[in-house]
């Protein structure tokens, strides 16, 4: 994808938070000179939709508050996302441009005058006739709902990207693009939704929804041992300056993190299965919950591969004005904003 321009301020309204990241191009280095977090009511988002919307517009406003640049890149994912790959005759773009309607009534569950259809050509398999295709469906009003937020803080929104590409964007400049032979997943674990995308010969081959997340962590804890919400999420965290972590929790984080981890099994089983797809390589797990160590274990004694946190910070080193302190334990969380704030203002579409 072609794209020329300042880069954009990432801005990643998630359901206990809101991230926003800055980064600064120049002669092929990148810095990374603002990361900012605002904490959301609970209940501001519930299964993707946005019920609290003064919460949001008082949080952007915080986080925007003496910025003077106002382009922005949104992020949308969830119910209201639907990504397909599909496998359609050898056309050529514009051939392409004219059948993807009709593709996307086959495929999609909304009424496509609800949705905004994008695609992109994965594959051409000349000797077969035939082309693999990623289909993206948004709904309209989802999306609608999320620029007349940032709209309503004075933002400027630019483009809305999808976690899961967000993710990839974040891989392939941080740690290049996977070799043709490598099957690579990416695990996003946000609070209440994670994202699985499995990667084979560099391109999205399965993506997966689970409704599923660090929340069900923190509700247990604190149904368990009667405390409140900010007491759970710190005992999460590993105590998070609350003295010892009482020694029940480890065993309730390992009871929810099997069921996650199960989920996600399930979802690569499935894959390896259709696919015909050899091993997998590695997996990267990113968003808050990937600071639960016992997650990255559980899913890595499952697959038997390899599994790390995805760092962000290999895409751009924080500038040195930047406080350090900021970023502390947050880098996880950073990754999508970072992901977003790579786009640029002027790109060519695909659609």
């Amino acid at each position: 994808m072609a794209s020329e321009g300042k880069n954009l301020i990432g801005v990643d309204i998630g359901s206990t938070s809101i991230k926003v990241v800055e980064i600064k191009e120049s002669r092929g280095s990148r810095k990374l000179v603002r990361f900012g977090l605002h904490p959301l009511p609970p209940e501001t988002i519930v299964d993707g939709h946005i019920i609290n919307s003064g919460a949001v517009v008082e949080g952007l406003e915080k986080l925007f508050h003496k910025v003077r640049r106002r382009n922005v890149a949104l992020r949308a994912s969830g119910h209201s996302v639907i990504i397909k790959k599909i496998a359609m005759p050898l056309m050529t773009p514009a051939e392409l441009q004219e059948q993807i309607g009709w593709e996307a009534e086959q495929h999609i569950p909304f009424d496509l005058a609800e949705v905004h259809i994008d695609h992109q050509i994965l594959h051409r398999r000349e000797d077969e006739g035939q082309m693999d295709v990623l289909l993206v469906a948004a709904k309209r009003e989802e999306i609608a709902d999320l620029t007349n937020l940032a709209v309503e803080a004075r933002l400027k929104p630019m483009c809305v990207d999808l976690d899961a590409f967000t993710v990839q964007n974040v891989l392939e400049v941080g740690y290049g693009v996977p070799q043709p032979h490598e099957t690579v997943v990416l695990i996003h674990v946000g609070a209440s939704l994670t994202t699985v995308n499995i990667l084979a010969d560099g391109t999205t081959a399965f993506t997966r929804d689970i409704a599923n997340g660090g929340n069900a962590i923190t509700e247990e804890i604190q149904r368990q041992l009667s405390i409140s919400r900010e007491e759970a999420e710190a005992y999460k965290c590993g105590g998070d300056g609350r003295g010892i972590v009482p020694r029940e929790v480890p065993e309730i984080i390992n009871t929810v993190v099997e069921q996650l981890a199960g989920e996600i099994q399930r979802s690569l089983d499935f894959y390896l299965a259709t696919s015909g797809d050899r091993d997998l390589t590695r997996i990267y797990v990113s968003g808050g919950t990937a600071n639960v160590r016992a997650l990255l274990d559980s899913v890595q004694d499952r697959a038997r591969v390899p599994v790390e946190v995805l760092d962000p910070l290999r895409v751009a080193q924080p500038d040195s004005k930047l406080d350090p302190m900021s970023l502390q334990g947050r880098t996880a969380q950073a990754v999508v904003a970072m992901g977003l704030a790579l786009r640029k203002e002027r790109e060519r579409r695909n659609a």
